[in-house]
Formats: structure tokens, sequence, C-alpha cells
């Protein structure tokens, strides 16, 4: 009964052109990958193809000093924590981490401490189910990464959820609030559209209502304000109602992630976060890399590669507009982003589909989003830049995308 029972979704998921495959990547986390596709029926071949696709915003997932500092994390400590953070995994590596992590957002977050994790994902719900017993409303962004929405979902606390960027609906559902903890929860940078949710209006909301501002600034940290500070920093916010989440596996070039708060905020997730508590700690190794990578990012080479991205930006966004407004007919349109997310929404399903393909067959690999990750009718190519990129492959994206418009016939 269960395998009829799957077979009939899979159908479904089918019929709706929601299917979702893999890729095998037998090459680093680059712009240009060796990638193993399975055939229809066909077994498997490898191709050459230019990625645009990764979250590796700064190009460091394959840096010489990052592979260097990695190995010398495992032969000083390991390549295993072999027990949980609280049971013996926690390392003089994950400590120092944490601390620079710390000395990093204490400019943010006044007496900032943090805690690391192993995924943004174990972040997240440790965050809202810690933090969001039955004393407390989350009023979150109906566009939070669903990691956020898990995390809302398993907490006892009341929930309530407003139209993307609707802060008239959020401050009217603070003044309805009658919970003595008030909770509220956005992504910074949006994953699926790219824009950034206005922090400086989020806090001053928070600040009138006595709440707190949980924000997940995956695609923000490293990349957006001074030295890569993140999206706080971006916005010159500090407060200490500022309980921040960023992620290591993006423009860090690694993996983990970590919990930046009140030092009281830190302490009571190490008693009481189900996601941390009960799972094997990260290999020493991947923390040890990591404060070389904080290194990086902030310093002058850091700075270099910040500045190459944005200029990339720049550059697909006149192409893309360009070619938009070339082939207005077929309605796609660009999301309101300045980061290194550029999604083209294209609307229908096996459109956006069609255009992923068309591209893959030119060997460019971008992937076509669909609900339910986006909403319905917003299906769209999420194209994601990395410094790693130059200026040529933003032109051969831009070129291969014209002809897919033109059917091909340019």
């Amino acid at each position: 009964m269960l395998i009829e029972h799957l077979n009939h979704r899979l159908r479904e998921v089918e019929s709706q052109v929601l299917c979702r495959e893999r890729r095998t990547a037998e090459s680093p986390c680059a712009p240009r990958q060796q990638v193993t596709v399975a055939g229809m029926g066909q077994g498997a071949a490898t191709r050459s193809m230019l990625a645009f696709c990764s979250n590796d915003y700064l190009g460091l997932a394959n840096h010489p000093a990052l592979i260097e500092a990695i190995a010398e994390g495992a032969r000083r400590f390991g390549v295993g924590s072999g027990a949980s953070h609280l049971i013996s995994g926690h390392s003089r590596a994950h400590a120092l981490l944490e601390d620079e992590l710390a000395r990093w957002m204490s400019r943010s977050i006044p007496q900032a401490r943090v805690l690391t994790f192993c995924t943004g994902y174990m972040a997240n719900l440790a965050l809202l189910t810690a933090l969001g017993d039955g004393n407390a409303t989350i009023i979150a962004d109906r566009l939070n990464h669903a990691s956020l929405v898990d995390g809302a979902l398993l907490a006892r606390a009341r929930l309530q959820r407003y139209p993307h960027g609707r802060l008239d609906l959020l401050k009217s559902h603070l003044s309805r609030c009658d919970t003595p903890i008030k909770l509220i929860v956005s992504d910074a940078v949006f994953s699926m559209d790219g824009d950034l949710a206005d922090l400086p209006a989020l806090l001053a909301l928070a600040d009138a209502h006595d709440a707190w501002l949980v924000i997940d600034d995956a695609h923000g940290f490293g990349v957006l304000g001074e030295r890569g500070g993140g999206s706080l920093s971006h916005f010159g916010l500090r407060s200490e109602r500022l309980i921040y989440m960023g992620t290591l596996g993006k423009a860090a070039g690694l993996g983990g992630a970590f919990v930046a708060a009140h030092p009281t905020v830190i302490d009571w997730l190490v008693q009481s976060a189900r996601s941390y508590i009960y799972t094997t700690a990260a290999p020493p190794a991947i923390a040890h890399a990591l404060c070389a990578s904080l290194r990086l990012i902030e310093g002058e080479e850091g700075e270099a590669r910040r500045a190459r991205l944005r200029q990339l930006i720049g550059m697909l966004r006149d192409r893309l507009t360009t070619l938009i407004q070339r082939f207005s007919h077929l309605g796609w349109r660009l999301t309101d982003s300045a980061t290194a997310i550029q999604s083209l929404i294209v609307g229908d399903n096996a459109a956006a589909l069609a255009l992923a393909s068309s591209l893959d067959a030119q060997d460019l690999w971008v992937p076509a989003i669909r609900p339910p990750t986006v909403p319905t009718g917003t299906a769209r190519l999420r194209i994601t830049l990395s410094a790693a990129h130059t200026s040529q492959d933003v032109q051969i994206l831009a070129d291969a995308l014209s002809r897919a418009a033109a059917g091909g016939r340019q």
C-alpha cells in the first residue's frame, strides 16, 4: 500500500512538472565543473558545464589557503569530533571559531556571544523551538526560508505570518499581540528573490513593541557590509534585540552556521536547543579552516572579491534588463535584487523548465525553481553569481538566454 501510495504521489508531482533531479559534480565547486547527468534511460554522461547555481559567492570553496587550512586542521584535530558539543566533541578549534565570530558580531550586537551549528537549518530549528515557547508569538515574513518556516511550526509559540515585506501588517500583528515575548522573524536576503529586508524598519518596530528581531543572514554574511560583516553591518544596525543566524557554507566557502546574540540567549540555547544538544559536533578541521576563511573575508582579498562580485552583478542586470525589453512578449521579469541572487521569473513551470533545458543544451547549469519553493505562477531561473566568475562567463549566459528567447534563430 505504501509503495502504491508513493508512486501515485510521484506521478502527481511529475504531471505538474515539479520533479527534481540530482546531478553529480565530479570536480571542485567552481564556475566551470565536470558534472555527471543521468540520461533518460541512456545511462549517465559527464560534461563540462558553466554553472550559475552555487552559493559560493566569494569563490572561496576551492581556495588553496582553505584547502591547506582544512588539511592542517585535520592533522591537528583529526577528522571527526566523536560526540556532541556537550559530551566531548567541543574542540579548541570550535572554541576559537566562536570567539572569532563573536568579535565580528560585537560590531552589531553588544556583548555578542556565538554558538556554532552543523548547518543553517539546524541553527534555525534551534532558535525558534528554544525561544518560541508558550509565552511567545512568532511573527514571520511569508517568504522566509523553509528552515525558519519549519522551526516556527515546530515551536510551541503562536505563529502569525505577514505577506512579504508588508510591514504595515506586521505592525498590526504586533499591536494586537498579548504574549510576553514577541519574535519578529525574517530573512535578511531572501533566497529566491535576492531582495533585502528593510532591517532598519524591522528593528524600529521591535523597539516600539518590545520585541526581538531574529534575522537569517545566510546570503548576506561575508558579502554585504563593512569587511563582509553582513546585512546588519550593511545597514549600520546595533542592538541587544538582535538575534542573528549566519551560515558558513556560502560566502565562507566551507560549512556550518552560527547564532550570535545576547549571552543569556546563547546560554539558553546551550541548555535547550535540541538540534544543538542531540547531534555530533562538526569536524574540528572545518572549524579550524573557517578561522582562515574569516581572515580572508575581512582582509584585502575579501574586499577585492566583493568589489568584483558587485561589478558582475551590475553587468548581469544590465544584460538581462536589455534582454527582457527586447523580448517583452515573453513576460519575463527580473527580481529587484542588488545581491548575487538574480532571479529571472518566467511564470509557468513548464516554460521555466524548458528554458533551463535550453541552457543545459548549451552546457550552462542554471536551475529552474518551481513551486512549492516559490509561489505558484513565479517559476524562474535562479541565477547566482560568484566572484570566481568572469565577465566573459556573464556574457556567455546572456547570449545563451538571448538565443533561447529567440527560439534559437539568432
